[in-house]
């Protein structure tokens, strides 16, 4: 049967697959459309099957709304590139609104991706969402992967992306949804954006993350002898010279410098700071028990939940420079209460791709 320019063109808006891969399509099924559209469909699962291998930790995120509800989804590609293509972005587009539309809640962890992609396609009920993944990761060449989805609901939902889609955040608060609520959820959407927040309030903090955090920072602090107040750093640096752990050139430097104890480290050698360390590490317990020292560690994880508690973060717009969020808010409406923000950024977490163009070409040639 001879297969005219039509036959392909309709092949191609059926499939979106390429002008010679629907041509051979029908070539091979003398014709029949339906059996093309399945080849088309092995093919592009056969290819998608290869490229599985692949690292896929560019894309974009895209949300969609409906005024109570908003989901925002993240989809990987190989490049950036490709992220910038028109047909990927309609794509993206349209995996939102089925993120929207599903039962499903999604989660930042994609637990409940597999579930997803066996849904019926909302644009095609006789195809799957991982159909559609395998026929757009045949047509556009690349390793195409719905990371992850989320949803957030509430009496106000607002949602923004950054830097093209770099970034997608979901705000969502109950006690007002008027407009002048959803210009300050929209604020407070960049707000998110910006400084990443790990949480709502303080109050969202467990106790065992605290003493975690507290841990960590006394170790830093104790790893870090040049850190340390001065009073507890002079009783290390006599104890260094007294218990003979100090070379003679080493004391003979800090007899030279210790009027100036900002720049002692710039001159101390390496070993001699790596013995602070020993000394402060071993000594941990008493230096923990000095109110200089436990003042200082207290002083610091105030200042690391400030920056992780949204509420407590400075107000980015503040015209003071010192406006809290919660503060913000308040100033807006006092009945305002948000109750769960979402921030994707395309790729956090994922190993990369480690591009070299000149050894990649190098490779081909060899």
């Amino acid at each position: 049967m001879a297969i005219s320019a039509s036959m392909v063109k309709e092949l191609r808006e059926m499939t979106g697959a390429g002008m010679m891969e629907c041509k051979k399509a029908l070539t091979e099924t003398d014709g029949d459309m339906d059996a093309a559209v399945e080849v088309l469909r092995k093919s592009g699962a056969a290819k998608a099957e290869k490229k599985a291998s692949r690292i896929a930790a560019e894309g974009i995120c895209r949300v969609a709304s409906n005024g109570t509800t908003a989901a925002v989804v993240e989809v990987n590609s190989e490049t950036d590139f490709v992220a910038k293509n028109e047909v990927f972005q309609t794509y993206v587009e349209a995996v939102a609104k089925q993120a929207l539309a599903s039962s499903l809640n999604g989660g930042k962890d994609g637990q409940d991706i597999e579930a997803f992609v066996a849904e019926a396609w909302n644009e095609d009920a006789s195809k799957t969402v991982k159909d559609v993944l395998v026929e757009k990761t045949a047509t556009i060449g690349e390793k195409l992967s719905i990371r992850r989805f989320e949803k957030v609901s509430g009496d106000a939902v607002v949602s923004y992306l950054h830097g093209g889609g770099r970034i997608g955040v979901l705000v969502a608060a109950d006690g007002a949804s008027d407009d002048a609520a959803k210009e300050a959820l929209t604020n407070i959407a960049m707000q998110v954006a910006a400084m990443n927040p790990q949480y709502i309030s303080r109050a969202d903090i467990s106790d065992a993350e605290i003493d975690k955090m507290r841990e960590i920072t006394i170790d830093s602090s104790l790893n870090d002898p040049a850190s340390l107040p001065k009073p507890v750093l002079n009783k290390l640096i006599d104890k260094a010279i007294n218990d003979k752990v100090w070379s003679d050139e080493d004391i003979a430097i800090y007899e030279e410098k210790k009027s100036n104890m900002n720049y002692l480290f710039n001159f101390l050698s390496k070993e001699a700071a790596a013995q602070l360390t020993e000394l402060a590490m071993a000594d941990k317990a008493s230096i923990m028990a000095e109110k200089i020292f436990s003042g200082a560690v207290e002083g610091r994880i105030s200042k690391q939940l400030k920056e992780i508690s949204l509420l407590d973060q400075t107000y980015v717009k503040a015209e003071d420079g010192k406006q809290t969020v919660a503060k913000y808010l308040e100033s807006v409406n006092k009945a305002i209460t948000i109750s769960k923000i979402v921030r994707f950024e395309v790729g956090e977490g994922m190993e990369k791709k480690n591009e070299d163009f000149a050894a990649e070409v190098a490779a081909q040639l060899g």
